[in-house]
């Protein structure tokens, strides 16, 4: 299926590792221009290398997206380099602190700062290039957190606002024919993610995580992640908006613990 995506520029934030980085192969595969920005200028490097593989044009900045200002830059620099913005996935996220009497204001914050307020800076910078283009797409990366329950509520928090924020901005910018969406992943396996530590050193309790908690036995991959993200942006996915998509091979609760 040719997802008419060929010469659309791309915005991935978080695009040097995990579901941010294959998403941006992914697009990158369609014929997308893409830009990926991330906090470690090694790791971009190495995702900015594997891109350029595909022949389009690549843009990369090293941003922490809970600074003031680096979301805003990032994209201002790659609508500039790339000629415009058709396409965000606003793919940042993780958690700060433990649970409720060992984590502090500041941790909450931050959890919400690296999760929901990233995205909202990065759709109202996005916006007006979407704009100028007649329309775009934007997708949350959020998670199954956001309804299921689990250690560390302020994560589970942060993804359940992500989710009404989307389902919210579809509205409100629908005239201006930008679609947002949601694309939640259950838990994903993936080199130097968190699942992979606790494989590694919690070999029993994950494989009995894995077992109780999935159908099929096993955790998500970020492909299988990607290629959702990747759909939903399509203008072949022209018709959802607004929408939470679980991508969780019918996942139970979200921890191992």
């Amino acid at each position: 299926m040719d997802l008419r995506l060929k010469d659309k520029v791309a915005l991935v934030t978080g695009g040097s590792r995990g579901i941010g980085r294959m998403t941006a192969l992914r697009l990158a595969d369609e014929g997308c221009d893409v830009a990926i920005c991330a906090r470690g200028e090694d790791g971009v490097a190495k995702a900015v290398e594997e891109l350029r593989a595909f022949g389009g044009r690549v843009h990369d900045a090293a941003a922490d997206v809970t600074a003031p200002g680096e979301v805003e830059r990032f994209v201002a620099e790659s609508a500039a380099a790339l000629g415009g913005v058709d396409l965000l996935v606003a793919n940042v996220g993780g958690s700060a602190g433990g649970a409720l009497m060992e984590s502090t204001h500041e941790d909450w914050v931050r959890t919400f700062d690296l999760n929901l307020f990233h995205a909202v800076r990065a759709l109202r910078a996005a916006v007006p290039h979407m704009r100028a283009r007649g329309g775009g797409s934007a997708v949350v990366v959020s998670s199954i957190s956001g309804w299921k329950a689990g250690p560390r509520t302020q994560y589970g928090s942060a993804k359940a606002a992500e989710i009404f924020l989307s389902s919210g901005l579809a509205w409100e910018l629908g005239k201006d024919r930008i679609r947002v969406n949601t694309v939640s992943p259950g838990s994903t396996l993936f080199p130097g993610g968190g699942w992979e530590r606790t494989k590694t050193h919690e070999p029993e309790r994950f494989a009995a995580f894995e077992q109780r908690e999935f159908p099929w036995g096993r955790l998500g991959t970020v492909e299988e992640i990607a290629d959702a993200v990747t759909f939903v942006l399509s203008p072949r996915a022209g018709w959802i908006n607004g929408a939470n998509i679980p991508v969780d091979g019918a996942q139970g609760r979200p921890s191992a613990f």
